[in-house]
């Protein structure tokens, strides 16, 4: 599905250079910390932005060379829906159905009346959830094969996140062969969704993991400096001094469960991963 091939984006005081793919039928997260580079490098997938250098291919295609019917074949869900606010959904409704040939109006319809958004209500009087599942439904119901979603449950209350990812959970049974690539900032709502996460950090991915292992073989430790200074660090990722010791997280928490008895060892966390691989020493 995508291809990124040394993606370089310069800018004053930050460059982006990373390479990655996205197969069919898998869904992938980008996270990071704000400015990591996770906005720009869905704006070049996208061809929003001009690259300085690398390959970035959808469909087998550079994204300069995409024609209209490619483009079809993905549906976008960004922080701003490029609706103006004084059109209602039903206009929303026309313009689609003129942009896409493949435009599934009774399913458009249908996800409206589930998500309790109104047709004939302007955009500008929706409320931020609204607005939201707005951006999920007329990114999904032209029947695309390719769904890039920035940040699509920034902002909203747990009932409207849980919504929102029902209905990505149930596009993918439906359509087995589509991907997703998602940021998000809430990494419970990766943690649920992905099969695998990208770390990245200033411009660069510094891991990259498949979620079942993040959560089933990562994990943070506390310890004090005297057992500090006896671990085993060979399994250790990044440390942070703190004022009991150290926190250690590693990617082998059970090795050090039965090698040091009586360790705390807390679950891994795509939220203990940005923070200690961004804010801890490398080890």
């Amino acid at each position: 599905m995508i291809h990124i091939e040394n993606l370089t984006k310069n800018y004053t005081n930050f460059t982006l250079q990373l390479s990655f793919d996205l197969p069919e039928g898998k869904v992938s997260g980008l996270v990071g910390k704000n400015g990591a580079g996770k906005s720009t490098t869905i704006k070049a997938i996208l061809g929003l932005i001009k690259r300085n250098g690398g390959k970035v291919e959808v469909f087998g295609k550079d994204v300069s060379d995409m024609t209209a019917a490619d483009k079809e074949n993905i549906g976008v869900a960004l922080s701003d829906s490029g609706f103006s606010g004084y059109l209602t959904v039903e206009n929303v409704i026309d313009i689609l159905k003129n942009m896409y040939h493949c435009f599934d109006e009774p399913m458009f319809r249908q996800l409206c009346q589930v998500l309790n958004l109104p047709l004939d209500k302007k955009i500008k009087e929706f409320s931020t959830g609204m607005k939201a599942k707005l951006r999920v439904v007329t990114a999904i119901t032209h029947n695309a094969k390719l769904l890039i979603m920035d940040e699509p449950t920034s902002g909203l209350d747990i009932e409207a996140r849980t919504e929102i990812l029902d209905i990505l959970r149930d596009y993918l049974v439906k359509n087995d062969d589509c991907s997703i690539l998602i940021t998000s900032h809430i990494s419970s709502d990766l943690e649920g969704l992905c099969d695998d996460i990208y770390l990245i950090h200033d411009g660069k991915i510094l891991i990259h993991e498949d979620t079942d292992n993040i959560l089933e073989k990562y994990g943070l430790m506390k310890v004090d400096a005297e057992r500090y200074e006896k671990l085993d660090k060979s399994h250790i990722l990044s440390t942070r001094k703190e004022s009991f010791g150290y926190s250690c997280f590693t990617d082998e928490k059970q090795y050090y469960r039965e090698n040091y008895p009586g360790i705390v060892i807390e679950k891994g966390s795509i939220d203990d991963l940005i923070l200690m691989m961004t804010k801890g020493e490398t080890a």
